[in-house]
């Protein structure tokens, strides 16, 4: 088959882009053997790296059911239905749409135009051989099929990015909006309107279409706002005092030490009631033996006092003491104090029905002087005839 033209019919002028599509349409190298649908599905992933919408795909649908082999080769690659026809193929499209979507595929570089004199599309015939044909080249498509299979790749790459990154800002949000409720129930201070309006914010950004760059943004925002809750609520807890440089002589001097302050102060009786003093440092074995429970909290272990306080401050939240009553524990009882309360509490769990309430009103107990944890403490050791003061 024969193509005699490459300018197109009327007033439609010659624009740089069509001459470069011509210089590619006649290189002199073999045209690979490609299927039509599968360049035509590639397309429609890629669709939007070759600024072309869902029109204009179902236009080359229809372009390509014309072409009657599913393979594309060397030969026969100019179809020539009439407007009518396409448009009725292309699901009764109107033809203002019809030729619209045509220039959109004309200028993608997919297709080209053989327009013959009279703008007719059509093809002359020697027996059952085409010898002219004037209509659409489909030798565009069969020459970027590598191309647009390329981009269908990226496209599909760039797709799973932006699945993941949603996902990854839908369960930021979330987090910030339940510890923005946690912080709220709570009565807990801190610049809650604002967090709430950027997360109003990116909700409705979550709404619309967004990009890769776009969605890093939002990411990097939502983990901001999470970071500084989180911030919030979790207090640092203070660094307990040291008696020593070395942290195995200090371990050491407090268990040698207690040993027999403890016997000591257990037996002595204060001139006001007949209640043991509690002892101001609790061997660390003493408290394992008796709040067993608080062992699987304890991140790094318990070997010394400030790691019950620490796994303290990150347990009250789980049993439902807020941090307005776990602060005020800590400030009047003490740190110590206040973590060996909370673990004694853990014990006994079952037996509180408001942890919370019952908090408190230890803490308004000890202000007064009315409270002192070791008896608590004393009451959940084992009866197998160890003491306190023997502990190791």
């Amino acid at each position: 088959m024969e193509a005699l033209t490459m300018t197109p019919f009327g007033r439609q002028p010659v624009t740089a882009g069509l001459m470069k599509q011509v210089a590619q349409m006649r290189e002199d190298r073999p045209l690979p053997l490609v299927n039509k649908w599968e360049v035509l599905r590639n397309l429609t992933t890629a669709a939007q790296d070759f600024g072309l919408n869902r029109s204009a795909l179902v236009v080359l649908q229809a372009l390509l059911s014309f072409h009657k082999s599913a393979e594309l080769g060397t030969d026969g690659l100019v179809v020539f239905p009439s407007n009518r026809t396409l448009a009725t193929r292309a699901h009764g499209m109107p033809e203002s749409t019809l030729r619209r979507n045509l220039a959109l595929l004309v200028k993608a570089g997919l297709i080209a135009r053989h327009d013959s004199p009279n703008g007719k599309r059509y093809a002359v015939r020697r027996g059952k051989d085409i010898t002219r044909a004037f209509g659409f080249d489909l030798t565009p498509l069969v020459q970027n099929a590598d191309r647009i299979a390329m981009a269908a790749q990226d496209a599909h790459h760039r797709a799973e990015e932006i699945h993941a990154l949603r996902e990854k800002a839908m369960l930021l949000k979330r987090d910030a909006w339940k510890l923005l409720e946690f912080a709220k129930l709570n009565g807990i201070e801190g610049p809650w309107e604002a967090l709430e309006a950027a997360l109003n914010a990116s909700q409705a950004q979550l709404r619309r279409k967004l990009g890769v760059d776009q969605l890093n943004a939002l990411c990097e925002a939502l983990s901001a706002s999470v970071d500084e809750l989180t911030d919030i609520l979790t207090p640092t807890p203070p660094k307990p005092e040291e008696t020593s440089a070395c942290d195995d002589q200090n371990e050491r001097h407090i268990q040698n030490s207690n040993k027999n302050k403890l016997e000591s102060e257990i037996a002595e009786k204060t001139a006001q009631d007949e209640k043991p003093a509690a002892p101001t440092n609790v061997p660390i074995g003493v408290i394992k033996q008796a709040c067993p429970d608080i062992l699987p909290y304890a991140i790094e272990g318990l070997a010394h006092n400030h790691d019950l306080v620490e796994t303290a401050h990150r347990l009250h939240g789980m049993m439902g003491i807020t941090s307005e009553v776990w602060q005020r524990a800590m400030r009047i009882m003490g740190a110590d104090q206040a973590a060996l309360t909370l673990a004694c509490m853990l014990q006994k769990i079952d037996t509180i029905r408001n942890p919370g309430g019952y908090l408190r009103h230890l803490t308004k107990r000890a202000e007064s002087g009315e409270f002192h944890v070791w008896p608590m403490l004393r009451a959940l050791l084992p009866d197998t005839g160890h003491r306190a003061g023997e502990a190791a």
